[in-house]
This record gives C-alpha cells, sequence and structure tokens, in this order.
C-alpha cells in the first residue's frame, strides 16, 4: 500500500483499526507501507463491539510502522462519540479544548490548536473562526463543526513522514469518510437522538438530533454512492464568575492601581492592608469582577455525496462533495463592577506571588456604577469542500493518483447587529463593594446608597453599546500527485513519490461601532422598569464552593436584549434609527495568499536480523511556499507640528491596501525503524522535520503608523510575511509489549526541539514619505535665530517669519506663546522617519515527555480496561516572578493527561465508562483592558462520561449516552490561585436514542 493509500482506503483499513467508543489506548493506523489491506484480510472484516475492535487494533498496531494513532467508527455509521474532538482526547498525547460545553480544538503533545494541521481524506482543510473583539488571525480548526455520524475514522500523525502534508508541528490529523467501493453491497443506516442539556437555563429543553447513511454499489461494484447527513439541534449554556486583574506589582512599587505605601513610623492598620505584600513580593489588584450567565442555541447540518466509479479493476475514480454548517447564538447577560483603588482596603496570602484574600473599596459621596451588560454572539460558519480523485494501477509493481480539491470555509454574523454585540445598563448606587477570593468560587458583597438592598430597575440607565462585526474566510485550491513503485525482490519492498501545489488564499476582517456614553446616555425613566427581571445569582453557581456564602450580594437583573436594541436605538440612534447595526466598514481587513509546492521521495526497506524483522521507510520532503499579504491601512497624507514636542499625522478620511511579501523552502527528512527483538515485542525509533506556519496577523501585510510623534520621529507596526515557519526536529522512541489476546502494553519517549517562534524587533522606514517639520530650512533657520533648541521659541519664531501658508495660528496662551499648527511642506522638510515594531523570528523552545498505554481484557468474561497517562516536559513556562510589564516568551497548552476506560462488551450489551484528566496549563499570558503580561492558567480539570448501547437484534441498537455526568467545573486563574480569572459551571449532558441498520 502507497503512503497516500491511508487516506484512500480509510474505511477499510480503520475499520479495523476501531479504538473502544472511549479509547483511552492508541490505536495505530494502516501505515504507508504496510502489508496491504487485501494481504491481511481487513477487506472482508465487518467489526462490531468494542472486544473484537481492540483485538483487531492492536494486531495492526502490532504489524504497524511508524508511530500514528487513530481513532474509527465501531461499525457503518457508529462513531464512538458524537463530538469528534471529544473522541480524539482518548488518545495518548492529545487534549482539547471546551467551548460551550462541548470539544473544540486540540492539543497534541502540548502544542495547541495553530500547531496541528487538519486534512479531509488526505486534503489540506481550509479554517475559519471569529474573535470577539478582532479579527482573527488563528489557524486551528474547529472540530464542532462538524458531525461525528458520517465520519468512518480520524487518523493522528503525531511525527513527520515524507508523504504526509505538513504545517503541524504538534501532529497532522486526518479526517477520513466513507467510500462506497471500500464496501460493496447496500448499507444504510438511521439514527435519531434526544439531547437534554442540564446547563440550559430552564433544564428541561429536549432537542433532537437526527441522521442517517447509505452506501451502495451498482453494475457488478463498478458503481457506487454514498450518501450521508445529520441535523442537530442543541441548546444549553454556561454561567461564569470573572475578574480582571491589573499588575502585577513588586511589593515596594508605587502606582496607579498598586495598594499604598505604609507611612513613615506607620503600621498596615493605617493603610488598611493586612500582610501587605513585601520588597521582593508579587502580586495583583482587582480591576473588575463580574457574573455572567450565558444561553447557547447551535444548529449543525453536515453533509457528504460521495460517487465512485471502477470501470476496470486498475481504475477508480471519486468525486465527493462535504458540506457542513454550524450556527451558533449565545446571550449572555451579566452584573459587574469596577475598582478605581481609592480608599481600599485588602488582606493578602504569604508571598512571593501574593494572592488576595478580600480586596474592598469605599467610594464615599461619590457612588459608582453597578453594571447588567447584555451580550448577544451570533455567528455562522460554513464549509464546502468538492474534490475528485483518480487512482490507476496500470501494472502490478505501479501505481499513480492524482487528487484535486476545491474547499472553502466562511465565517460571519448571523444577525443583523453583528457577530458580538454588548449593550450596556447601570444603576450608579453603589457606596461600596468587596470580593472575598478565599473559596473558589469569588464572593461580591456591595452596599448602596439610600439604604437599598436590592436592585431597584427605577434607577438603571442605559449606558455605551459596542456592535461589533467579524469576517473570516479560507479558500484552498490543492492538486496531489502521488506514485508508487513496488519490487518483487530485494531488501527495498517500495518506492514513493509525489507532488502538490496548494493555494491558500485567507481574509479576515473586523468592523465596530461603538457609542461611548459608559457614564449614562439618558435618564433612567428612559427605561421601562417591567423591561428588566431580578434573578438570583446563588442558585446559578450551586456547583462552586463559596456561592452559599452569606455575604454575597444575590441579585442581578436581565431583559430581553433584542427589546433593548430597540429601544436604544429608537431613544439615541445607536444603530442609526434603523435598527441595522453590523457594520461593513471594515477597519481592520487582512488579505493573504500562500502558494506552495511540494514534493517527496520515500523508500521503504525490510530485512531480517538474526532472524528477527527489521522495516525502515526513510524520506525526503521539500516544501517552496510565496506569501503575498495585503491589509487594510489609514492612508497618511501630511503631517503638522501642534505642541512644543508633539506633532501628529493627518490621514485621509479613506484606507487603501498596503502590499508586503515573503517567502520560504524547507527540505523535511524522516526516517521511521521497527524491530522484533521477541515475537511479542516491537522497539520502534522515529526521527523527522516538520514546520507549523505563522498566524495571519504576524504575515499581514499592512503597515500603520500611529498619529503622534515627537522630535525624535514616529512610531508604527506591520506584519512580516517573511517570516519563516515554526520548525520541529523530532524524535520519538517507544517499546510494545503484546501479552495476551487483545492486551498490551506501550511506552514511548518524544523529544521536539522547535526553533523559530516569533518575537518583535524595529525597523526604521519612512512610510508614506512624509514631511517632518522638526527639520527643513524653517526649523534651522528659527535654530539659528533664537539661539538655542527651546522648542516653544522655535515655534514662536516660525508662526511669526514662516510662509503664512505653511503655519495655522489659533491663538496665545496664557504664557503669551503663540498656539497652533506648522503644517509640514513636502520638498523641504526631511522624510519623517518611524521606528516600526515588526514581528521576527527569535526564539527556540525544547519539549520532551512520555506516553504510557496499557490495554487489558479480562478473558472471556466482557469485562476490559484502557488506561494511558501522558507526560510533558519543556523549558516553555512563564516566569510568575516578573513585573507586568516585562517582556516574556512561553507556549501555551503544556500539559499533563491521562485517560481511564472501564468497559463491558457481551451478548449485545455494552457499556463504556471514561474519565478524562487534563493537568493544569498556560492558556495565554495577555489578560485585561491594558494587555499587561499576566499568565491564564487553567487549572487541572477531570469529566467522567458514559455511554450504554444494547443490539435488540441484527438491526436495531438503542443507546444512552451521558457527558460531563458529574457536572464538574472549570477555572482560571493568574499568578495566584487567588487571583481567579474565571470560574465556570456547565452541567451534564444526556442522550438517548435509537439507530436502525438496514
Amino acid at each position: 500500500m502507497r503512503p497516500g493509500s491511508i487516506y484512500r482506503n480509510s474505511v477499510a483499513s480503520t475499520m479495523s483499526l476501531i479504538m473502544a467508543a472511549v479509547t483511552a489506548s492508541t490505536a495505530v493506523a494502516q501505515e504507508a507501507d504496510d502489508a496491504s489491506a487485501d494481504d491481511l484480510g481487513l477487506e472482508e472484516i465487518v467489526v462490531t463491539g468494542i472486544r473484537g475492535s481492540l483485538k483487531q487494533a492492536m494486531d495492526v498496531k502490532r504489524d504497524a510502522r511508524g508511530i500514528v494513532d487513530a481513532i474509527s467508527a465501531e461499525d457503518f455509521g457508529k462513531f464512538p462519540d458524537t463530538n469528534l474532538a471529544e473522541s480524539l482526547q482518548r488518545i495518548t498525547g492529545v487534549s482539547i479544548d471546551r467551548v460551550n460545553g462541548e470539544g473544540s480544538k486540540v492539543t497534541v503533545r502540548g502544542f495547541g490548536p495553530d500547531f496541528n494541521l487538519v486534512t479531509l481524506n488526505g486534503r489540506q482543510m481550509p479554517t475559519s473562526g471569529l474573535e470577539d473583539t478582532s479579527a482573527s488571525a488563528s489557524r486551528s480548526f474547529d472540530f464542532a463543526n462538524i458531525a461525528a455520524e458520517g465520519i468512518s475514522g480520524v487518523q493522528v500523525y503525531k511525527t513527520g513522514r515524507a508523504s504526509v502534508p505538513t504545517g503541524g508541528i504538534g501532529s497532522t490529523i486526518n479526517i477520513s469518510t466513507t467510500r462506497p467501493l471500500d464496501a460493496p453491497g447496500m448499507k444504510a443506516t438511521i439514527g435519531a437522538k434526544a439531547v437534554a442539556d442540564t446547563s440550559d437555563d430552564d433544564g428541561t429543553s429536549v432537542t433532537p438530533e437526527i441522521s442517517g447513511l447509505y452506501s451502495n454499489t451498482f453494475a457488478d461494484d463498478k458503481f457506487g454512492v454514498a450518501l450521508t447527513g445529520s441535523y442537530q439541534k442543541r441548546k444549553g449554556g454556561y454561567t461564569q464568575a470573572s475578574a480582571g486583574w491589573r499588575g502585577a506589582f513588586e511589593g515596594t512599587q508605587n502606582d496607579w492601581g498598586t495598594l499604598p505605601q505604609i507611612p513613615d513610623g506607620g503600621t498596615e492598620a493605617d493603610i488598611n492592608v493586612t500582610n501587605r505584600p513585601g520588597a521582593g513580593d508579587y502580586y495583583s489588584t482587582t480591576q473588575n469582577m463580574a457574573y455572567s450567565m450565558t444561553g447557547i442555541d447551535r444548529e449543525r447540518i453536515n453533509g457528504q455525496l460521495t460517487m465512485q466509479f471502477r470501470p476496470v479493476d486498475t481504475i477508480t475514480a471519486t468525486a465527493d462533495y462535504t458540506y457542513s454548517q454550524n450556527k451558533i447564538g449565545t446571550e449572555r447577560h451579566d452584573m459587574s463592577v469596577w475598582f478605581n483603588h481609592g480608599a481600599t482596603t485588602s488582606a493578602w496570602t504569604d508571598g512571593p506571588v501574593a494572592g488576595p484574600l478580600l480586596y474592598a473599596e469605599d467610594f464615599g459621596g461619590s457612588p459608582s456604577d453597578l453594571s447588567f451588560g447584555g451580550v448577544e454572539f451570533a455567528t455562522k460558519n460554513e464549509n464546502k469542500s468538492l474534490g475528485f480523485n483518480v487512482e490507476w494501477t496500470p501494472t502490478d509493481n505501479f501505481e499513480l493518483e492524482l487528487d484535486y480539491h476545491n474547499s472553502s470555509a466562511e465565517s460571519g454574523a448571523d444577525s443583523p447587529y453583528g457577530s458580538n454585540v454588548a449593550l450596556g445598563t447601570a444603576s450608579f448606587t453603589l457606596q461600596s463593594q468587596s470580593i472575598d477570593f478565599s473559596e473558589e468560587f469569588p464572593v461580591l458583597s456591595i452596599s448602596q446608597v439610600d439604604g437599598l438592598t436590592g436592585i431597584d430597575p427605577s434607577r438603571i440607565v442605559s449606558t455605551g453599546s459596542s456592535f461589533r462585526n467579524s469576517y473570516m474566510r479560507t479558500d484552498i485550491e490543492q492538486a496531489q500527485f502521488n506514485g508508487s513503485w513496488h519490487f518483487d525482490e530485494g531488501i527495498v519492498e517500495s518506492i514513493d513519490f509525489g507532488a502538490s501545489y496548494t493555494e491558500n488564499k485567507v481574509r479576515s476582517a473586523y468592523a465596530n461601532v461603538q457609542r461611548d456614553t459608559w457614564g449614562g446616555a439618558g435618564p433612567a425613566s428612559d427605561l421601562p422598569d417591567d423591561i428588566f427581571e431580578v434573578i438570583s445569582v446563588a442558585d446559578k453557581f450551586d456547583n462552586l464552593d463559596g456561592s452559599d456564602n452569606a455575604a454575597l450580594f444575590n441579585e442581578w437583573v436581565v431583559y430581553d436584549f433584542e427589546t433593548m436594541v430597540g429601544l436604544i436605538d429608537d431613544l439615541y440612534g445607536a444603530c442609526g434609527g434603523n435598527g441595522q447595526c453590523a457594520s461593513t466598514d471594515w477597519q481592520v481587513d487582512r488579505r493573504t495568499t500562500e502558494e506552495t509546492f511540494a514534493a517527496y521521495f520515500q523508500v521503504n526497506a525490510s530485512w531480517e536480523v538474526s532472524g528477527n524483522p527489521l522495516n525502515i521507510v526513510a524520506g525526503l520532503r521539500y516544501e517552496d511556499t510565496d506569501v503575498t499579504s495585503r491589509a487594510l491601512v489609514p492612508i497618511a497624507t501630511g503631517t503638522q507640528w501642534v505642541a512644543a514636542n508633539e506633532a501628529v499625522v493627518i490621514f485621509s478620511p479613506d484606507q487603501d491596501f498596503t502590499e508586503l511579501t515573503g517567502g520560504y523552502d524547507n527540505w523535511l527528512p524522516s526516517i521511521d525503524i521497527d524491530f522484533s527483538p521477541l515475537q511479542d515485542v516491537v522497539l520502534r525509533a522515529s526521527y523527522s522535520k516538520t514546520i507549523a506556519r505563522p498566524n495571519y496577523a504576524d504575515i499581514q501585510g499592512g503597515q500603520t503608523i500611529n498619529n503622534l510623534f515627537r522630535i525624535g520621529g514616529g512610531t508604527g507596526s506591520q506584519g512580516n510575511p517573511d517570516l519563516l515557519p515554526f520548525e520541529s526536529t523530532n524524535w520519538d522512541f517507544s517499546a510494545e509489549w503484546y501479552y495476551d489476546d487483545a492486551s498490551y502494553f506501550a511506552v514511548g519517549y518524544f523529544n521536539k526541539k522547535v526553533k523559530n517562534f516569533i518575537g518583535t524587533e524595529t525597523i526604521t522606514a519612512t512610510p508614506f514619505d512624509l514631511p517632518n517639520p522638526f527639520g527643513g530650512p524653517r526649523y534651522n533657520d528659527a535654530v539659528a535665530a533664537v539661539g538655542s533648541d527651546d522648542l516653544v521659541e522655535i515655534r514662536n519664531w516660525i508662526f511669526a517669519n514662516a510662509d503664512p501658508s505653511t503655519v495655522e495660528v489659533t491663538g496665545v496662551d496664557s504664557n503669551g506663546d503663540t498656539t497652533g499648527n506648522i503644517l509640514g511642506v513636502a520638498g523641504e522638510d526631511p522624510t519623517l522617519e518611524f521606528v516600526v515594531s515588526i514581528p521576527s523570528n527569535q526564539r527556540s523552545a525544547k519539549l520532551n515527555g512520555w506516553e504510557f498505554a496499557l490495554q487489558h481484557t479480562f478473558g472471556d468474561s466482557g469485562f476490559g480496561a484502557i488506561l494511558n497517562y501522558t507526560i510533558v516536559n519543556g523549558d516553555v513556562g512563564f516566569n510568575d516572578l516578573t513585573n507586568w510589564n516585562q517582556e516574556q516568551f512561553a507556549l501555551y497548552g503544556l500539559s499533563d493527561t491521562a485517560n481511564i476506560v472501564g468497559f463491558y462488551d457481551k451478548d449485545g450489551l455494552q457499556v463504556r465508562v471514561a474519565y478524562n484528566w487534563r493537568d493544569k496549563f498556560l492558556s495565554g499570558i495577555i489578560q485585561g483592558e491594558y494587555a499587561q503580561r499576566h499568565p491564564n492558567y487553567v487549572e487541572a480539570y477531570g469529566q467522567f462520561d458514559v455511554n450504554v448501547s444494547y443490539d435488540v437484534n441484527d438491526q436495531i441498537t438503542v443507546f444512552a449516552e451521558g457527558i460531563n455526568v458529574t457536572g464538574a467545573t472549570q477555572r482560571s486563574h493568574g499568578r495566584s490561585e487567588n487571583t481567579v480569572l474565571w470560574a465556570t459551571q456547565a452541567g451534564a449532558r444526556y442522550q438517548v436514542g435509537v439507530r436502525y441498520k438496514f
């Protein structure tokens, strides 16, 4: 079997690679150079049930070459989980990010979603997604867009292979779909589920999921058609307590937001601080605090049509079309407070990283605002892929394949208000506020003016609003050619070769229509009292410790979002008075094209050493990528000197695109070796180089200059399409012992050295060739006349003596100095220079880790267990003992993971209980309104899932599934566990259903 066949014959091969619905063990996919599926008899095997799946998976794993993990459908149309990411998390070394209670994106061996490439049937898939308050720059693939019912298997390539597409240094993940000629005859299934999500606000909504699959062959199996489709409707939600932080500060630092200093001869009591952080300690102060409740309404449609034609045994032609649509609507209501760092009271844990036990502020005679926000997210993600494939075997020793596809991914708003809308209301009644951080749940307590003990709707006013609109589209056109020559004799079994051309076009845009009346847009009488509903806080967080604290302010208000939009539009023209708030007058618009040519050559060899088999696969891949990137930027037309050492750039009301280009090429060698010194033992070693490409913001073509500049020049920023990709040198070693029927133990070690991580450097440039008024004949004459470099005197002289057409006098200030603007004069003044920040390849990192997997079946009892554990280490962590303004580099997503699965499979009854655990990991290093460097640690999280199914007969299966059955909560913190960033409570999701197989 040639290298590309893992994709093209995935149904037959992966049906034998089943890893139980919640299997935590590694199932190795049939590799390029393994014995063919026909030789192994896999084309004739129909595997159902957990035990048979594990036995087949173990046999293929033992015979495979290279390190590839997989999960496959247990039967036609029966993938283990309804969400692909939730299946992948059960593979050793794979962890997931959850969004809206579902698996969304994957991290493999410590490398996050942007470092993993996803393909569909061997084709590079486009990606798109939206950010809340900016244009998206991510390459990550969202598995929540694809339903699992039409998927036959997923393979995870953890190390590079010359024949496997590049783009992921964590992994390359291939999704396989149904091919009718791989399983001749008529096969069809239909399934229906009822889903209840306890995280839904009222907890009573039941939503449908319907799927169907049909596959048949005709004309003596020369023609085949497969059609799959699914429809899912889901309601859910979550509640969250969140906080923003200012700092970190060093204990003796004195700045706005720091703790007050102890006066000479004074004590902590004088400044209302208990256990004040000292010299060498670091701490952060609370900036804001919020409770929020989010409801989710999701609708997902998936479908695929595949047609195959095999007129003769040596030619197979395939055409397929894949479509997915995922609409997600969310509505969030929150209550929040803001700290001004005035009269504060606080208590702290011990250092060197001190966390708050209590942080409070008294506003005295100037009441502050208790804010009630409403946020709506309404997005639509649409994916399309049209592909053609021809396989030709002109002789028994020679195989050729040509593959082409044109695919797109598009994400945008699904509402006239935009993709993300925030509305503000507030009651300006806060007298004091305090937050208790001593427990899992941060407890907010408040006091109000006029003796108020609760919320008075008659005092609520409208404040500001922000109507944000995001858009992203990616188009990929790709042609691939693969070939393989097989030898009948000698140690070289085959030589594989191929080439491909890929054009990747990406557009990402963002616009915002904002009304900055945050101090109040009008009187409270503008808003009718009955629009607000007062609800409880505590019962929304009952799974978090501390939510039953008697000091909790146990009220907030919610309102109908669309009614509020209509009110503020009528009252204040928030949407221009026409209700259409989403703007396509893009403030950010990035357009990037990547063209990549790739070619590979691979040798597959096998011989015996002392009677024991030794197999080697060695190859070399070459890739050349050209990048052209354009971005919409403000166009500068001139300059003016406005005050002593202050000048500004004059911008045109219009914007235009600027373009930058770049490129790179890479030679990527790889070698896989496996050796069996004993009959039941396999030793493996792999070496490879792999690459992942920079995000789209770093390679954007725009060059933006800041409005203000001084006598020393200006500043700006730009992208860098000439960035090199991240390049990883990978070593893998593993040992596997197959000690009994359907039972084995495996241990593996991996080491990755990655270079070209991105930092920032500066260059000097002269964008737009602007004149610099700090120079030229006028300036030099003024310096000579006043005899000094005093900028005020120089300005006065120029106002009095320069050509009147080059100055704009506005008056005289209290010191008698002239006020106004001195215009830059093109052709006379020197060209203005800017120090421009630019992304650059600067850093390297090392990662290593261990993977352990145990699969054991207890004879014929029907019981079995699967356990795996992954340890990941690296020199890429965040140093908590640093100030907030100190630049740091850290790799996100690095964590240990574990899975424990127990199962029973006998007499048609299948039961699986799975526990998936992920240790604490760093999810980011920027947070807060001021974009300060502050670590975002997601705390360790474990989740129980349960699946039960029963085969009533050969056609009917009934099943029930529970996701997160214990209602586990998630939490994130900063430098200290007490600096909580968010604490989230969702809930369990249950589904029951029936599946009929024709």
